[in-house]
């Protein structure tokens, strides 16, 4: 089916919806998407688009719905207005400009689909998953293909009848299985061409498993010398669930506020996940089948319904009414609501797919460890003890059982040098060495005691107690630079680790700071906790750039 045109006697400019969805068979894992092009009017289906991708993410997949979406649009009438629906709320979101898109292999797909129509042309609603069955079957056909080696085509596709909007009438048969979701692993490089102009194949990008969680621990305690004011861990201020940088509290999403499970936000199916080998372009390679459908309402099944978080968001009951009727159904729809709350993944959207889990090891001891004497970055770069080395084993052995961890990156000092060298060994991975994750160069307090830095340097050692700014005696780096130089290790680290479970192998400081960054806590808050040499951590990373801490201090695989 040809779009109007141009034409100024062709009447008033046609109205789309385009529907699209995407999903990966694992995050990241065989993937694919779908979108559909329906009259606004009429509900009639125009035109379908899918695509297998190869491996990537589930957002990369999602915004590649979008894309071809709006470009099958376009085809039809360039002059049209389109409304997009997608049960994506990461993708909705950051389209409508409410939400920050901080990723940088997101970046360019979005730009993309905003540069298919003039802005004001195009607006986002966000619909259940219920209620994009179309594109989400067109989307599972498509991987299915891809698994087969073969092209989706749309002579084959029967994603119109069984969301039935064909003229047969066919009503739904079921939800069918979700994009992304799926346990298939598709191979080849299987990819559709558009209707009459075969597009390029393209070979998917090497697999990468998927993050896994990180295991509960319980908490230990050592002194450092950043735990030199003795106050619990469970002082910290300021527990905020973002990062301080990551945008105004209407960026983030329907959070409700209140404190959801163990483990923060979402891990679903998401943006912020870069394809493997880099996102590709949008353009060509898709299958568009034009005219397919008949009449049937384009709009919701039975209207638009609020997600999860959403429910949660609008309290614990409706307003009552007259009658034990009604005030049985608001407790009923109450317990339902919170059922779905306490189901739910976290805070967060449950689209928001798979964090960059950094898991924070600090060295094991070393001969300076049990004096409790300062050890930085500008001292003696000591090697680990006997006792250290023990350690080193032990935290290898559980790292080993648990089997989340895809890469180790370390600080260069010999310490955590050495300690990653015994984890690598154990897992079968590199070590990749970061200078961002260096401890803070304590200057001339190195190898001296807390109590022989205050005989010495009483009004330097209060200063630095003092003020994040200050600097320990001798020229030494004060904690806002280790907090800067932190920030910025993490951001590229997040950045090249997407979607996977990373050991990094530090120290106390950048450990702590690493922490103190995903609550949001002032800089304070590194006096307020104590770290154990051969300690884990943990830090989950989102795509909307909230963190979430899941772990402290656990040291039970030293016992």
């Amino acid at each position: 089916m040809t779009g109007a045109g141009a034409d100024p006697e062709a009447g008033p400019a046609r109205e789309f919806v385009v529907e699209a969805d995407g999903g990966s068979r694992g995050n990241p894992g065989p993937a694919g998407y779908g979108a559909v092009v329906l009259d606004a009017a009429t509900g009639e289906t125009l035109a379908e688009a899918a695509e297998y991708l190869g491996v990537v993410t589930n957002n990369v997949a999602e915004y590649r719905g979008l894309v071809a979406g709006l470009r099958a649009a376009r085809e039809l009438d360039p002059d049209a207005t389109v409304r997009v629906r997608m049960d994506s709320k990461l993708v909705v979101e950051q389209m409508s400009g409410r939400w920050k898109i901080k990723h940088p292999d997101m970046k360019p797909l979005a730009a993309e689909a905003a540069r298919v129509f003039p802005p004001g042309r195009v607006t986002y609603e966000w619909i259940p998953r219920a209620e994009n069955k179309h594109a989400d079957r067109l989307a599972n056909e498509a991987m299915d293909a891809g698994a087969r080696g073969e092209r989706w085509s749309p002579s084959t596709s029967t994603a119109d009848l069984d969301t039935g909007r064909s003229a047969g009438g066919r009503t739904a048969t079921g939800g069918g299985a979700r994009a992304g979701s799926g346990t298939g692993a598709g191979t080849g490089a299987a990819s559709a061409a558009r209707t009459g102009a075969p597009g390029a194949a393209r070979p998917p990008a090497g697999p990468t498993a998927p993050a896994g969680p990180t295991a509960p621990g319980a908490t230990g305690s050592a002194a450092d010398p950043t735990a030199a004011r003795g106050a619990s861990a469970s002082d910290s201020a300021g527990i905020r669930g973002a990062e301080a940088d990551a945008g105004p509290p209407a960026a983030r999403g329907d959070a409700t506020g209140a404190p959801g499970p163990a483990g923060g936000r979402g891990a679903g199916a998401v943006e912020g996940q870069a394809a493997v080998g880099g996102a590709r372009s949008a353009s060509g390679g898709s299958a568009v089948r034009g005219g397919a459908g008949a009449a049937g309402p384009a709009g919701p099944e039975a209207g638009p319904r609020p997600d999860a978080a959403s429910e949660a968001a609008a309290g614990s009951g409706a307003p009552g009414s007259a009658g034990s009727s009604t005030t049985s159904q608001a407790a009923a729809s109450a317990d339902v609501r919170a059922a779905r709350t306490v189901a739910s993944p976290g805070w967060g959207p449950p689209d928001m797919g798979a964090p960059a889990t950094f898991v924070l090891l600090r060295h094991g001891e070393t001969p300076l460890t049990p004096q409790k004497r300062f050890s930085g970055s500008g001292g003696s770069d000591p090697s680990l003890s006997a006792a250290g080395r023990e350690q080193a084993e032990k935290v290898a052995a559980s790292l080993a059982r648990r089997g989340t961890v895809q890469a180790i990156v370390a600080s260069p000092l010999a310490r955590t040098r050495e300690t990653a060298g015994i984890v690598a060994a154990r897992l079968g991975l590199e070590v990749a060495v970061e200078d961002g994750l260096r401890e803070t160069d304590f200057g001339a307090w190195e190898g001296l005691t807390f109590g022989e830095v205050r005989e010495r340097y009483p009004d330097d050692l209060n200063a630095w107690l003092s003020s994040p700014d200050a600097e320990p005696t001798g020229g030494g780096e004060s904690f806002a630079a280790t907090g800067a130089r932190v920030a910025a290790t993490r951001d590229r680290l997040v950045a090249a680790y997407a979607g996977r479970t990373v050991l990094l192998v530090s120290h106390v400081t950048p450990i702590k700071t690493f922490v103190r960054l995903a609550l949001g806590a002032p800089p304070e808050s590194l006096f307020r906790m104590e770290l154990s040499a051969a300690s884990l951590s943990a830090v989950a990373y989102y795509a909307d750039g909230g963190a979430s801490v899941r772990l402290f201090n656990d040291t039970s695989h030293l016992r």
